[in-house]
C-alpha cells in the first residue's frame, strides 16, 4: 500500500458532513471519557475514534467501559475493519490505530512520545484522510502527546477542542495543546459532547490545502506508522539533523517544525516532541547513572575478595593494597548513589507546577 501522493492538497479535502470525532486521554481520561460518551444520542451518525495511553501489557477494558456508559457500542477495531457509523472504536493496547480511506488500520508502528498507541498517529491520520470532516478532541491528560495531532486536524480545517484545564482531573494535555495550537473550543465535557452532537450534522465545503512539502511529510509520517520503514521512506531528508540521538534505540534524530512546535523523529521511526525527548533523556541519564553504581558495587566486591585472597596467601602488602581499592571504589559508588537520589526526571509539564 502505498500513500505517498505529492499533490498539493490532502485526498480527503472534499465536501461532506464532520462526521469523525477523534478524541485523545491519558491520566484520568477514563472518567472524562464515560461523561463524554453519556451524553451523546443514540442515533449520532459520525464516528468515534479514542486513543486512552495504557500499559502495554495490560488488558484493557474500555469498550466495555464505554458500551456501560453511554448509548453507542464501543469496540477494538481489526485491521481493515471497514468504518461505520454510530460506533466507538477503541485503540487495542500496545497497537496504533489509524484512517485510512474507508478502513482502520491497527498496527505495530514506532512508538510516539514512548506511546503506542499514539494520539498524535490518529489525529495525524484522520486529518490527512478526512480533512475539515474531524473533530479533534483532547481531554484529560499528562505531558504532550496529542499537541502535534491537534495541531494538523486544525491545519487541515478541522474543528479542534480541549476539555477545559480548570475540569480535567490532570490538565497538563489540555495546556500544552493552548501553547502550541489555535483551538477553536475549550470546554466542560457535557459541553463537548453537546458540540460534537450539533457540529457533525454541519455540511462543509472543501477549502484547505498544505504546501507541497508539508503534504508530502504527513504522508510521510502515516506511512511510517502504518509500516514502519521510516529510513526507506526517506525521513532523513525531511529535517534538520541533530547531535541528539532515540532514548528507545539510539538512532539519530531530525528535528520537524510544526508551527511553534518542536518534534525530532530517528531513522528508525520513534517520534518525540520536545518536552517527551528531555523526559527520556533524564531518565535515561538515571538509568545509567544505577548502571555505574551497579558497575563500581561489584568492582568493590571484586577487590574484597582479591584482597581477602592475597591475605590467605600471606602477601599482606598486596593485600592492602586491594583493600584501599575497594574502599575508595565504595566512596565513588555512594556519591553516584546520592546523585541519583537528587536527579530529577524532567518535562515541560515542570513549568504547570505549583512553586
Amino acid at each position: 500500500m502505498n500513500i505517498i501522493n505529492t499533490g498539493m492538497k490532502s485526498k480527503a479535502t472534499v465536501n461532506g458532513k464532520m462526521d469523525i470525532v477523534v478524541v485523545g486521554a491519558s491520566a484520568g481520561g477514563v472518567t472524562a471519557l464515560q461523561q463524554l460518551v453519556a451524553n451523546i444520542p443514540e442515533d449520532f451518525l459520525g464516528s468515534i475514534f479514542v486513543v486512552l495511553h495504557i500499559p502495554a501489557h495490560s488488558p484493557s477494558n474500555l469498550p466495555s467501559i464505554l458500551t456501560s456508559a453511554g448509548n453507542l457500542t464501543a469496540v477494538h477495531p481489526k485491521n481493515g475493519e471497514i468504518i461505520k457509523p454510530g460506533k466507538i472504536y477503541c485503540a487495542p493496547p500496545d497497537h496504533h490505530m489509524l484512517l485510512h480511506g474507508k478502513k482502520i488500520l491497527v498496527t505495530k508502528g514506532p512508538k510516539e512520545n514512548r506511546f503506542r498507541p499514539s494520539i498524535d498517529a490518529l489525529f495525524r491520520s484522520a486529518a490527512y484522510t478526512y480533512g475539515n470532516r474531524v473533530i479533534g478532541v483532547i481531554l484529560s491528560g499528562v505531558l504532550n502527546d496529542g499537541t502535534s495531532g491537534l495541531w494538523s486536524v486544525g491545519r487541515l480545517g478541522g474543528l479542534t477542542i480541549i476539555q477545559d484545564p480548570k475540569e480535567a482531573s490532570h490538565p497538563e494535555m489540555p495546556l500544552n495543546v493552548l501553547e502550541y495550537v489555535k483551538v477553536k473550543h475549550q470546554l466542560q465535557v457535557k459541553e463537548i459532547s453537546a458540540l460534537i452532537t450539533k457540529s457533525s450534522g454541519i455540511y462543509i465545503m472543501a477549502k484547505k490545502r498544505l504546501p507541497r512539502r508539508d503534504l508530502e511529510l504527513m504522508e510521510l509520517e502515516l506511512e511510517i506508522a502504518i509500516r514502519d520503514n521510516a529510513f526507506e521512506m526517506g525521513i532523513m531528508h525531511m529535517g534538520e539533523l541533530t547531535p541528539f540521538t532515540c532514548p528507545e534505540c539510539n538512532g539519530v534524530l531530525i528535528q520537524l517544525v510544526e508551527g511553534k512546535l518542536i518534534r525530532f523523529r530517528c531513522h528508525t521511526g520513534h517520534a518525540y516532541t520536545a518536552s517527551a525527548l528531555l523526559g527520556d533523556l533524564s531518565r535515561t541519564v538515571e538509568d545509567k547513572l544505577w548502571q555505574c553504581m551497579r558497575g563500581l558495587e561489584e568492582t568493590s566486591i571484586l577487590l574484597s575478595k582479591i584482597n581477602e585472597h592475597f591475605k590467605k596467601l600471606g602477601q599482606h602488602k598486596a593485600a592492602r593494597i586491594f583493600a584501599s581499592k575497594a574502599v575508595t571504589t565504595r566512596e565513588k559508588a555512594r556519591i553516584i548513589h546520592d546523585s541519583i537520589f537528587h536527579h530529577q526526571i524532567i518535562s515541560e509539564d515542570l513549568r504547570y507546577q505549583e512553586d
